[in-house]
């Protein structure tokens, strides 16, 4: 199964921006679409964002005109840029592989995350 490690999450105040990291076990260039996760405590994980291998997007509504996904298939690496941050986007951050963007179904192992915080 293709793991995958997170990255680039931390501290920032509201309105401030951070890049996340996810860099897979395996090419990505196997990996049908790659999905940014988040979870804050007592909740289900959410989907954030999903991009496919060939660069379609989609975005959750608590996402859309301030958080872009890409990947880089030669670095093996997909990236969520957060801009305009909120308070509610405080949680941790995960990545996995999906089938494809209109499915929940997932095929990867979920990783250790990245805590994004944002404070008032």
């Amino acid at each position: 199964q293709v793991q995958f490690v997170e990255s680039g999450g931390g501290s920032v105040q509201a309105g401030g921006s951070l890049r996340l990291s996810c860099s897979a076990s395996t090419t990505t260039f196997s990996i049908d679409v790659i999905g940014w996760y988040r979870q804050v405590p007592g909740k289900q994980r959410e989907l954030v964002a999903a991009v496919s291998r060939a660069g379609a997007t989609n975005y959750a509504d608590s996402g859309k005109g301030r958080f872009t996904i890409s990947r880089d298939n030669t670095k093996n690496t997909a990236y969520l840029q957060m801009n305009s941050l909120k308070p509610e986007d405080t949680a941790v951050y995960y990545c996995n592989a999906k089938i494809s963007l209109n499915s929940d179904l997932i095929y990867g192992t979920w990783g250790q995350g990245t805590q994004v915080t944002v404070s008032s």
